[in-house]
């Protein structure tokens, strides 16, 4: 999964966090609803990020650390998805 939630709400003790589910059941072009996230550090699989299948999960599920952290670039690409298919972008 990828965590999409401000830090913010960790510092504050938020006691869930807002994730994007990963799959390695790949579609190309498929942005914005599925994102690609290349395989690095522990993440051995190239992956898609579904973007349309936001969730809350309960912290006490998060017990493992990360496998990779994504780059600016991607997190930009997955930001203007979110705005996308929230219907929260500005025309």
């Amino acid at each position: 999964m990828l965590i999409v939630q401000v830090q913010a709400l960790f510092d504050a003790a938020h006691p869930s966090t807002l994730v994007a589910p990963l799959t390695t059941r790949l579609v190309d072009e498929a942005e914005p609803l599925r994102i690609r996230i290349p395989a690095a550090g522990d993440l051995r699989r190239d992956s898609d990020i579904l973007i349309d299948q936001l969730r809350a999960i309960d912290n006490r599920r998060l017990v493992r650390g990360p496998l990779t952290q994504a780059g600016g670039r991607l997190m930009t690409r997955v930001g203007e998805a979110l705005l996308e298919v929230l219907d929260l972008a500005q025309d």
